[in-house]
């Protein structure tokens, strides 16, 4: 008796020197209960014929970029899938009151939920992990930079508004096996601005979405459509775009008030044109590029153009029929011209000749003079007034060839004057036309993008 008394201390001795054999975390226990015959290629219900809901949220936090050549849009968004796993579903009072644990994404199963206007693989952080609660609801965050194919409308380029559409939707089931609905309400997933970077070139006007059904291959199909309408921002553009061209248009138009036959207006035009192309191929990078419709700022650079030629031709046009009636020949004073006709020392003989009969032309008959009437006296006489004529006479010529001149100057000058009277009032009338055309023209502009801003 006393040895089997100290064999059983003995035993008992050696017991508490083993050491005990560490149990498995509660958490442990729940998943490899969980996991262990679990099949994540399985659409994870009990009844076949029942219906998986998977419930679908989207928040819209920035919009980076908007490309015109290719038709798409590159966003920042976040999104999240909720459905009902009947087959993760636990006691949590058997596993230390755990109410919620993650689990690999790769272990269970995941709906094939997918965006139709994916053109390009969605960079976004690796989220390995999903989240699932006692009663099988499973919860899938993902934040992903998404580019999507858009159509979009440039035409009202700074004005426009777009509207891109995001369509969820199961890539094999039918709605028959996986049904989608929205997570919050449609008010609420409209007007969520709370993560959206507002600060940026887009604004954000509202995310309404719609549910419908697509019958393929005699087969309905679930789809939720989000559409994100955004509204550019037109202060940079207008800013950098319009108001500098604005200004080279007014300026074109006081170009219009230098003198006519100063000769400095058609320079000044060409100044303004060569400046207007060199802004317009610097500001290239700043207007959007499409493929199938011009925008209409693109057109209002092009009628700026235009109506810069125009201007230029109908500057050249007044010009040219300003110079059609004159002599080509310098333009002379007064001194100058007694330099040049009476100044010169080899002066004509004959020329005083004839003025001085002229002269004696005007004599009044009737005045009495002693003359003789010998033909050898009259030659003499002749010869004497040849060789040295009187200074009267010669000053009368001189004055009489003078009041010809000015006279003959004078009416040039008379008609030059009434030429360029008529050619001034020509310029006057293109001028007018020239505006009106050029108010009609930004008045469209103006009305349409009134509208468009506005709208």
């Amino acid at each position: 008796m006393s040895l089997l008394w100290l064999m059983l201390v003995f035993s008992a001795h050696l017991a508490e020197c083993v050491p005990e054999k560490p149990k498995r975390s509660a958490l442990n226990q729940l998943t490899r209960t969980l996991l262990r015959k679990y099949d994540c290629g399985v659409r994870p219900v009990h009844n076949w014929t029942s219906t998986t809901t998977v419930y679908i949220d989207l928040i819209l936090q920035s919009v980076l970029d908007v490309d015109g050549k290719t038709q798409s849009i590159t966003t920042s968004i976040w999104y999240r899938q909720v459905w009902t796993d009947e087959f993760l579903v636990w006691d949590p009072e058997e596993f230390d009151g755990i109410n919620e644990i993650s689990l690999s994404s790769d272990a269970i199963w995941i709906p094939d939920v997918i965006v139709s206007e994916f053109v390009e693989e969605g960079k976004s952080p690796p989220i390995p992990y999903v989240y699932v609660n006692s009663s099988g609801s499973v919860k899938n965050y993902r934040p992903i930079q998404a580019v999507l194919a858009c159509s979009l409308e440039m035409y009202a380029f700074p004005f426009d508004k777009q509207n891109c559409s995001l369509t969820f939707r199961s890539w094999l089931h039918s709605v028959k096996e996986i049904d989608l609905a929205l997570w919050r309400s449609a008010e609420a997933i409209a007007n969520d601005k709370r993560e959206f970077m507002n600060d940026g070139e887009w604004e954000l006007l509202s995310i309404p979405s719609q549910y419908r059904q697509i019958r393929q291959d005699d087969t309905d199909y679930a789809h939720i459509q989000f559409n994100v309408l955004i509204r550019r921002r037109p202060l940079l553009y207008v800013v950098g775009l319009l108001i500098p061209s604005i200004f080279l248009m007014l300026v074109d138009v006081i170009s219009f008030y230098l003198p006519l036959n100063s000769g400095t207006r058609i320079a000044f035009k060409i100044s303004i044109l060569l400046g207007y192309t060199v802004f317009r191929v610097n500001m290239m990078d700043e207007l959007p590029v499409t493929a199938v419709r011009t925008p209409l700022i693109g057109v209002f650079f092009a009628a700026c153009m235009a109506l810069l030629m125009l201007s230029l031709i109908k500057s050249i046009l007044v010009v040219k029929l300003l110079h059609h009636s004159e002599k080509e020949v310098r333009q002379m004073s007064v001194s100058a011209c007694l330099l040049d006709k009476y100044g010169s020392a080899a002066h004509d003989f004959s020329d005083s000749v004839l003025t001085s009969i002229r002269t004696l032309d005007h004599i009044n008959p009737t005045t009495d003079y002693e003359l003789e009437n010998s033909p050898e006296d009259d030659l003499l006489s002749l010869n004497e007034l040849q060789d040295a004529p009187s200074g009267l006479e010669w000053l009368l010529g001189e004055l009489s060839s003078l009041r010809q001149a000015l006279s003959q100057e004078d009416g040039e000058c008379s008609a030059q004057a009434e030429w360029l009277a008529l050619c001034s009032r020509l310029d006057c009338l293109l001028f007018r036309l020239y505006l009106l055309v050029l108010v009609v023209y930004a008045g469209t502009l103006l009305l349409l993008w009134t509208s468009w801003s506005f709208a």
